[in-house]
């Protein structure tokens, strides 16, 4: 059986730029596109593609997915809200680890400066007088 499409050609993930995925996820998190939409408009030929990149680059953590499909009982309601509050401490977590460290990259870099003005005997920081 012949493809009747002779400009087929079967493309594979390595076929697109890490931009060109990112691009796309962004779009499709930020609700500007959906995965349809994004086939259509970059000529992707699977969706399967563009779900395993939102799986990869996305910011959607798929550990705590629940599957669709009938109408929730209250206890799969409990579990789903459960499953939320689970990812939303894991970010927030997160994002204090981050913060910490960024409070501790600040002293090291003051300590430096420190270090570096009086070994050097130069003035590194910038002194302004108030107005």
């Amino acid at each position: 059986m012949e493809l009747e499409d002779s400009n087929y050609k079967k493309r594979t993930q390595k076929d697109y730029s890490l931009s060109l995925k990112l691009q796309i996820v962004e779009e499709i998190e930020h609700g500007l596109l959906t995965t349809t939409g994004a086939l259509e408009k970059y000529g992707i030929q699977a969706a399967s593609t563009v779900r395993t990149w939102l799986k990869k680059y996305g910011n959607f953590d798929y550990q705590y997915t629940i599957q669709k499909g009938m109408s929730k009982t209250p206890e799969q309601r409990i579990l789903e809200l459960e499953q939320q509050v689970k990812l939303l401490e894991k970010q927030k977590n997160r994002a204090e680890y981050l913060a910490e460290r960024a409070d501790k990259k600040a002293i090291l870099f003051d300590m430096m400066i420190d270090i570096a003005e009086k070994e050097f005997n130069i003035p590194i920081r910038k002194k302004q007088e108030p107005k």
